[in-house]
């Protein structure tokens, strides 16, 4: 039986259902699989400390989520082309004695999108947030055709460096940082709000924007899966807004993921599944 290692690199992660998840997609495939958890606020933030302990002690690979998925780059060997262009690694894959950083947070909010809000206009979008997250997740949507991104984050410099950095991969007048001062006249005439934060995360409750300004013209996707339902959709379900939460990321990024550490074929449907069942349990 083919054995495997895995660990999860994270602040405040107690909650995540990334082991169960990989797991039980693991045993349909006949294989020993342990995931653990690696949380930096129990066993220090020290991120390449983490990654150097792991290759030491035979891990095969490790999921990286917030607020580790920028800063764990300098600490690989090699990024591969979707991790370097984004800036960001959520999923390490340890081949021999080299490091290697991929992100498979994009394509798991593209695929989840897809599914999710099928035909949402995207003429104006904003996202909030522009972390390790907010780049996979603007990419996404810029990738299937969005017209335009304003991105707000409560560091300014980190919004006009994301901004930055897609107006160059997608071309002028694509993306744009803007001030949390002008998010009621950008939220009027918006299509689509993504969030990209850790607010509403069972660490970090709460809503990202005053719910007043929602409006029923709009659709929200949120990035955060734990609680599945969180206040900012609540919010948004009650004021007439198409919406689409975490689950559909979190599932579509572990499918690549478990990919790449495994090299088996994972069953998305299969996965999408237990995500369902774990939630409920």
């Amino acid at each position: 039986m083919d054995s495997f290692l895995i660990g999860l690199i994270g602040s405040g992660i107690g909650p995540s259902l990334s082991p169960p998840l990989h797991e039980r997609e693991a045993a349909h495939h006949g294989l020993h699989y342990v995931y653990r958890l690696l949380d930096t606020d129990r066993v220090g933030g020290d991120v390449g400390e983490l990654i150097r302990t792991a290759r030491r002690f035979g891990y095969d690979g490790l999921n990286v989520t917030h607020p580790c998925k920028q800063d764990v780059i300098p600490h690989l060997d090699e990024l591969s082309p979707d991790a370097r262009m984004l800036g960001a690694v959520n999923t390490v894959v340890f081949d021999g004695d080299r490091a290697i950083g991929h992100n498979t947070d994009w394509t798991g909010f593209a695929e989840s999108f897809a599914r999710g809000l099928p035909d949402a206009p995207a003429r104006r979008i904003v996202q909030l947030g522009a972390g390790g997250a907010g780049a996979a997740v603007a990419h996404a949507l810029l990738t299937m055709g969005a017209d335009r991104i304003t991105v707000i984050d409560s560091d300014p410099a980190r919004a006009r460096t994301l901004t930055g950095e897609l107006t160059a991969r997608f071309g002028a007048g694509r993306a744009r940082p803007a001030p949390a001062a002008e998010l009621p006249r950008l939220m009027e005439r918006a299509d689509g709000l993504v969030h990209a934060t850790p607010t509403g995360m069972a660490r970090h409750p709460g809503m990202p924007l005053p719910a007043a300004l929602l409006h029923p013209g709009l659709w929200v996707a949120d990035i955060v899966y734990r609680p599945l339902e969180t206040e900012l959709l609540r919010h948004a379900r009650a004021a007439g807004c198409r919406t689409l939460d975490g689950g559909g990321m979190v599932v579509f990024q572990a499918v690549h993921a478990f990919r790449l550490f495994t090299g088996r074929e994972p069953d998305d449907e299969r996965m999408l599944a237990h995500l369902t069942d774990l939630i409920t349990v």
